[in-house]
């Protein structure tokens, strides 16, 4: 059982991937959760666009698309992340970029472990989560 991070037509962002992973790995034991096969596809707009359209029926660019594979206690998936909405939305919202993508990463991860963000309640709680798990990240280091 791994957390696996993986370029799909683009080169994986520089991120500190051993950071990363300890951290992920954090989050999950501590919502008791244990790791299973998780797996980061770094992709571009196109890439995702077309997964968005062929496994959701949505026509349109997104940040990330999450599948749940989890049984039980042991949570598998995969998450596909567009580095260029990424990158973009970095830019628009004014952070670093490794930021966006710790951000969309636990974002995804938080969907596997069950939380959603359907309604405004919701993504308000979802991204107090983010922003507190972002938080223990940068403290880990």
């Amino acid at each position: 059982m791994a957390i696996k991070f993986i370029g799909e037509q683009v080169k994986r962002p520089i991120l500190k991937y051993n950071s990363v992973k300890k951290w992920l790995n954090f989050v999950l034991n501590t919502n008791g959760f244990k790791t299973g096969d998780i797996c980061y596809v770094f992709c571009n707009d196109e890439y995702l666009k077309d997964i968005n359209i062929k496994f959701l029926n949505h026509d349109y660019f997104t940040d990330i698309v999450t599948f749940e594979y989890s049984n039980e206690n042991i949570i598998h998936g995969d998450m596909f992340i567009s580095m260029d909405r990424v990158i973009e939305n970095a830019s628009n919202f004014e952070c670093k970029i490794e930021d966006e993508f710790l951000r969309v990463m636990i974002h995804g991860l938080l969907h596997l472990i069950g939380y959603a963000d359907g309604d405004e309640e919701q993504k308000k709680m979802m991204r107090i989560m983010e922003n507190e798990y972002l938080n223990i990240f940068n403290k880990l280091e």
